[in-house]
Formats: structure tokens, C-alpha cells, sequence
């Protein structure tokens, strides 16, 4: 397509960011098609290593060694092992995340794991009998933690982040939030809430699934307590592949599992009636690990041990991107034909864009049939994810360009 009449040449502009960008070459690295792709935020691309290092897995490792895989092809310990490998993404330290299970089965043990723990503090004040939720929360969070409250005899309050810290009590015993807001693309202030939470005396659930493999989360910096995430958005791990939790260190002999399984037993093939939790992070383990998923996810990690690849260096590219993103739509798009929701600032910005637009759903639907594939949240919301490790500049300012002309009909 050429530029819009009258309109700045910001396609220039693109490919001279793209010859400078450092990470561009990883584009090669995963498997794209003409299509400019951005819903890695729903959805990560397939790294393309990652078909034949699960066909070994099938053919070979189950194939031909079978049962003897879970020992010599290292299944047994692959959600510490693969944990492992994440932690630096979150920023943290060896021996405190597990992988395995669902976002909404680890919202459910960090929370209600994070109220037992507030209870037994005990002391001379009221009983902690409240749990704060993130009110703009992705719903399965609203929904898992209405049924911790249940579950633990706590009342349940929505409250919007930035309200938590005047909303915070001595009866709060754990306050469930979400680190980038899902509709909207807003970054909110880890540190300051977590020290917020820990001044009152509570514990702080967070939600990573719109930040872990975009953008610095420091979990052990700022000393997070518990956290949860999704793995198949920016660390690619394929659909349906398994979640993360993050256990503090020094909360590890503490965690009380409200899904006290096998895998997470002091003896798992003693057998024994009696549960006894196993120390370290183990103990967020609950039945048999998903093994298929699990060396996907394992595969697709790969590209974090290129060369020049750190998070520090995708957040740079992240903020290039979705600031060259809002500046072309700025340029090409009609004055009036959509409203950014998602913050300028970049401190308080994740790495999407989130355009609120008359008849949302329609205008997608015409952009994927255009070949630019975005998503559509209700009623109103064009969401767009950058995923650095494979978004170039060229993308932004075709996306934009060709938002422009469907706008225009």
C-alpha cells in the first residue's frame, strides 16, 4: 500500500527503526506468515525450534523410553526446573517458582494460601477476615476469589488500584491485583502497592499474565509475596501451556496448600495417608505435571538465552513500539474515529494498545480479514500487543495504516 494522501511518510521511518532495532533478527526465530500479527498478548507466535523439540518428546522420549523418561528425560522435575528458567523474567531468584497447573488454579492456592497466612499471624487486632480484588480484574481472578473469600469466611472487596492503599485495614489479609490491566494496557504500581499491602499487614497476590516476558517485574526487589502467570502471551509457550506460581522464599515454609496433592507430598511414592507438604516450592505442585506442554513451554524459552536478549532490552523495544504505534495512528487515523485508552506515560503503560473505537467489533473482524490481527474486548476496545521478540516496526506502521483505511471504509 502507499502512504495516505497527505499523510507523514512514517514507512521511512519504520524501516530505519527496524535497521537499528537489536532484537529484529529474532523475528526469525518463530513461524510468521505475512500476517501482521498483534495478539501475541492472547496468544504467542510458535517459535519454530520448538515443532521438533516436541516431536522428540513424543517419538523418542515417550515413544521409545517411556516410564523411563520421568527420570531419565527429567520430567519428574521439570515444573522446578522449567520455574527456573521464568524466574529471571519476573526477576526472581532460583527455587521460588513451579510451573504446572492453570492461572486460575494458582490464583486459587496464592490467595487462599495468603489468607491462612495472614490468619495465623494472629496478634491482639481484629481477626483478618477481608480480601481486596483488583475491580477492573480479568474475570477468572473476580471469580476464583469470591470463592476463596467463601472458602476462608472472608467478605470480598472490588477496588480499583489506585483506591487500594486508602481501602487497605487491619482487617485485610490479602489483596489479589493484576499487573497490567487486560482491557486497557495500564501498568500498575508494583512496588509502591506491595509496600502499601505490607504496611497494613496483609499479603500481595499478583496477577503477571499481561507482563512476565514484556516488561521488569522485580518480584524478590520489591518483595512481592505471591504471584501467578500465564505463559503462552509473551513467553510463547503455546496454547493451554501450563501456569507459574511464585512462592517468597522465606513464606515457603508457610504455604499452606488449599490443593494438597501428590506431586507436592515430603514422600510422593510413600504413599502415605497422612499429607506432609515438601519443603521449597515444590510444595505448590498438585498432581501429575503436563508433561507435553510443560517441554514446549521449556523449548520456547530457548530464545531468552540468545545473545542481547533481556528484559531490560525488550521493555526499551516495547515502549519503541507502542509509542511509534500511537504516533502513526495519531498521523493516519481520522481526528475523533478513536480515543487511546491506554496511558501515554510510559511508567504507566504495558506493552499493548488498546483503542476505544465505535462498532469495535466490526472494525476488527475487517482488520483480520486484512490481515492485521488485533483482538476486540466489549463493548468498545481494539486491543493490540507488541511481543518485541517478533513485532518489528514496519508492523506498527502497517497496522495503523491499515486501521486507517478500514476506518474509512
Amino acid at each position: 500500500m502507499s502512504e495516505l494522501p497527505g499523510r507523514p511518510d512514517l514507512g521511512s521511518a519504520a524501516e530505519e527503526l527496524d535497521a537499528a532495532d537489536p532484537l529484529a533478527a529474532l523475528r526469525a526465530r518463530f513461524v510468521l506468515d505475512d500476517v501482521t500479527y498483534l495478539d501475541g498478548n492472547s496468544l504467542g507466535a510458535l517459535p519454530a525450534h520448538v515443532p521438533a523439540r516436541v516431536e522428540d518428546v513424543v517419538r523418542r522420549q515417550w515413544g521409545e523410553l517411556r516410564i523411563r523418561s520421568w527420570e531419565e528425560s527429567g520430567w519428574w522435575t521439570a515444573p522446578e526446573r522449567i520455574g527456573d528458567r521464568i524466574a529471571p523474567l519476573v526477576g526472581a531468584a532460583a527455587g521460588q517458582v513451579v510451573v504446572g497447573d492453570s492461572t486460575s488454579v494458582n490464583v486459587f492456592k496464592a490467595l487462599v494460601a495468603a489468607v491462612r497466612m495472614a490468619q495465623e499471624d494472629g496478634g491482639a487486632g481484629p481477626i483478618r477476615d477481608e480480601i481486596l480484588v483488583d475491580a477492573t480484574t480479568f474475570p477468572t481472578d473476580g471469580y476464583i476469589a469470591e470463592s476463596a473469600a467463601r472458602m476462608t469466611g472472608c467478605a470480598l472487596r472490588p477496588v480499583a488500584p489506585s483506591e487500594v492503599p486508602g481501602a487497605l485495614g487491619d482487617r485485610t489479609a490479602a489483596v489479589l491485583l493484576n499487573h497490567v490491566d487486560y482491557r486497557t494496557g495500564r501498568l500498575h504500581d508494583l512496588p509502591a502497592l506491595t509496600a502499601a499491602v505490607h504496611a497494613a499487614g496483609a499479603y500481595a497476590v499478583w496477577d503477571l499474565c499481561h507482563s512476565a516476558g514484556a516488561l521488569p517485574v522485580g518480584l524478590d526487589e520489591h518483595g512481592v509475596d505471591l504471584a501467578v502467570g500465564c505463559t503462552y502471551k509473551y513467553l510463547n509457550g503455546g496454547p493451554g501451556s501450563p501456569a507459574y506460581l511464585y512462592v517468597r522464599r522465606d513464606l515457603q515454609p508457610r504455604f499452606d496448600s488449599p490443593l494438597p496433592g501428590w506431586n507436592s507430598h515430603a514422600e510422593p511414592f510413600g504413599m502415605r495417608s497422612e499429607y506432609a507438604p515438601a519443603s521449597g516450592a515444590v510444595r505448590g505442585r498438585v498432581g501429575t505435571p503436563d508433561i507435553l506442554s510443560l517441554l514446549a513451554l521449556e523449548a520456547a524459552l530457548d530464545v531468552w538465552d540468545e545473545e542481547g536478549v533481556s528484559v531490560a532490552a525488550v521493555r526499551a523495544k516495547s515502549l519503541a513500539l507502542t509509542d511509534f504505534f500511537l504516533r502513526c495512528v495519531g498521523a493516519y487515523v481520522p481526528d475523533g474515529r478513536v480515543e487511546s485508552v491506554t496511558p501515554a506515560a510510559h511508567a504507566e503503560r504495558g506493552s499493548q494498545v488498546a483503542l476505544r473505537c465505535d462498532d469495535a467489533g466490526e472494525v476488527m473482524k475487517r482488520l483480520i480479514e486484512r490481515g492485521v490481527v488485533g483482538d476486540y474486548r466489549a463493548p468498545d476496545v481494539l486491543r493490540f500487543g507488541f511481543t518485541p521478540l517478533y513485532v518489528g516496526f514496519a508492523d506498527v506502521e502497517r497496522a495503523a495504516r491499515v486501521l486507517a483505511r478500514t476506518l474509512a471504509g
